[in-house]
């Protein structure tokens, strides 16, 4: 946090330049043993966006065995916000729930409320750790997956529980970032 400092407050600096409502989102995730908490990002949507768009893109996800791509055109993401999205900086600010004990650096992406809900009773097992803030699903693939391959990954992340496994994790993570900024072939 202390590194990421000075960047979290440029970036919470520019949200409340560009789009006004509070520069930190708050919103309830279920975590370690099904437990909601409240996680921590920098806004990248218009304060008060509708969520029951995302809630219908993500139950199809679920119910399809099509890639985890974000919602494409979602107007409810401001021009800074999409920066902050594609680079990630917009998730730094869920050290402070890695630091409450809510999270951890590494494990099964954090789900929300309404997701959980859909999920069938193997899809509980991702609750078997704390989430994280990268995971083995982040570094595989991320959004050209199937939400069960997700879900597989996060198994096998948890069967395969390491501090080596982790630190590969970590290692590859900056490289997932970057990779997902570059434009993709068409076709890939």
């Amino acid at each position: 946090l202390v590194l990421v400092g000075p960047l979290l407050l440029l970036a919470a600096i520019l949200i409340k330049i560009v789009s006004p409502g509070p520069a930190i989102f708050r919103q309830t995730r279920i975590g370690l043993g099904g437990r909601p908490f409240l996680l921590l990002k920098l806004r990248s949507m218009e304060a008060g966006s509708d969520q029951d768009v995302h809630r219908r893109h993500l139950s199809d996800l679920i119910r399809s065995d099509r890639p985890m791509e974000k919602l494409q055109g979602d107007d409810r993401t401001f021009p800074l916000g999409r920066f902050l999205r594609k680079t990630c900086i917009d998730e730094l600010p869920q050290l402070v729930n890695v630091l409450r004990g809510e999270m951890s650096l590494v494990g099964p992406r954090p789900c929300l409320p309404y997701e959980a809900e859909k999920y069938a009773r193997w899809h509980s097992r991702r609750f078997d750790l704390a989430p994280g803030m990268t995971g083995l699903w982040q570094v595989s693939g991320k959004n050209a997956l199937s939400f069960p391959e997700m879900v597989r990954l996060d198994i096998a992340y948890a069967e395969g529980l390491s501090p080596w496994l982790d630190f590969k994790i970590m290692l590859k993570t900056p490289v997932a970032i970057v990779a997902s900024m570059l434009p993709r072939a068409k076709g890939a």
